[in-house]
């Protein structure tokens, strides 16, 4: 076989990431082990993967599911339901459940994702947000001066008023290049600092595109509650819907009475006959994230070395899954997602169009062909149509699968009608 340039390449991003590749498999090892322990502490039989219709009254095979995630996130309680129709929805139930009139929420992470801005109420007077309910919510951007504990304090000292009851941190970088995602570092580190100020409130965290991606989770950093999707890293591909949160047993009590109604909680709530997936999705993630990780690498080396720039750099301590590419105008955002959407396993031959979509400001561009609408653990990419027109690439189910993928991006990049890469 003759090895083209774009094979090249992608082998000598291998052999430089050798290392940086060994430890993503020792993190996944770590988390396989975390995910076997909770399934044989819980005696998973296959009677929880039995149908259950109407209520769903205290289903055992969903109450171990819960149990489950609760173990593998460190959290006391948690509530795995297919009803939540995205990690917006799951993390808006916490926030709801959690947050009363007269309450402050407090934005540690800056600009929240574009969807949590009308929950919140920011993007305008939003019937039924947060703030149109009389929960004051204000923010600051604490990223840029975690070298600095003391300016940390300081920042904190200013927002956290008697009256904030929500300390609340966004995990991902969202659709932005410039900001990091946090490491559980920086999250053990940001939720010291606001126990020192006021030890009683919640802190929340944002945990989507993050889970398992490293060791541990932030609820062993300290956090009270973290919530997301199960189509992005948690469903491990199989689950086909649906969100989590987790945490200390008061929030997620309290969630759940939003999610569903006060009374009823978790104690109602059918599970659709999903029970299996959910749980074999689980037990896959740790894999599946993995290649998710490797595959972030991956697009992170070629692309920078090919001129664009990329945030995160290859190689570089990650705590989500996702991988910025920043092409600058709007054609060659759109050509290279069209590429990529053509590399699918579903829908290659579907030509992917920008689109106003609920929850969002701008248009919006998103290329995936994936098993289960909307997933971002299988490969995918998406972003707004607006500057610097950034494509925001995450998941993988297989690592092979990306590798692929990537060769044919680059092939079809330098000419005919989807060309993005420069000459």
């Amino acid at each position: 076989m003759i090895q083209t340039d774009t094979d090249k390449l992608v082998s000598a991003a291998e052999a430089d990431m050798a290392a940086c590749f060994a430890q993503i498999d020792a993190i996944a090892l770590e988390n396989q082990r975390r995910v076997l322990t909770a399934f044989r502490k819980h005696r998973v039989t296959s009677e929880y993967f039995a149908e259950r219709t109407g209520y769903g009254m205290d289903d055992s095979g969903r109450d171990a599911i819960d149990e489950i995630f609760a173990e593998v996130y460190g959290g006391e309680s948690a509530a795995v339901r297919v009803q939540m129709v995205s990690g917006t929805h799951a993390l808006a139930s916490a926030l709801f459940g959690n947050l009363r009139h007269g309450e402050r929420l407090a934005i540690l992470t800056g600009k929240p994702y574009d969807t949590m801005e009308k929950v919140i109420g920011s993007a305008g007077q939003e019937s039924g947000s947060l703030k149109d309910l009389g929960v004051e919510c204000v923010q600051t951007d604490l990223i840029p001066l975690l070298a600095d504990d003391r300016g940390c304090w300081a920042a904190l000292k200013d927002i956290l008023t008697p009256n904030t009851r929500i300390a609340y941190i966004q995990k991902s970088c969202g659709y932005s290049i410039e900001r990091p995602t946090l490491l559980n570092s920086e999250i053990r580190q940001i939720t010291k600092l606001v126990r020192e100020i006021n030890p009683n409130l919640l802190v929340m965290v944002d945990n989507c595109y993050g889970e398992l991606v490293e060791d541990a989770e932030p609820l062993s950093m300290g956090a009270d509650i973290i919530a997301g999707s199960l189509i992005k890293n948690p469903g491990g591909g199989l689950a086909i819907a649906g969100g989590y949160f987790a945490g200390k047993k008061s929030a997620v009590d309290a969630a759940l009475n939003r999610l569903t109604a006060p009374g009823i909680g978790g104690h109602l709530g059918c599970s659709f006959n999903q029970n299996r997936l959910l749980l074999q999705g689980m037990f896959m993630a740790p894999a599946a994230v993995a290649s998710a990780v490797k595959s972030a690498h991956l697009f992170a080396y070629v692309f920078k070395e090919l001129g664009f720039e990329v945030n995160p750099q290859p190689g570089q301590k990650r705590g989500d899954i996702i991988q910025a590419i920043k092409f600058g105008n709007r054609e060659n955002l759109i050509n290279f997602l069209n590429a990529l959407q053509q590399f699918s396993p579903v829908d290659a031959h579907v030509k992917p169009e920008p689109a106003d979509m609920p929850g969002y400001t701008d248009q919006v561009i998103m290329a995936g062909g994936t098993f289960v609408e909307g997933s971002t653990i299988e490969l995918s990419g998406d972003g707004p149509l607006r500057p610097p027109f950034v494509a925001f690439v995450q998941g993988g189910l297989t690592y092979s699968h990306v590798k692929l993928a990537i060769q044919g991006v680059l092939d079809i990049g330098s000419r005919g009608d989807c060309k993005f890469l420069p000459g």
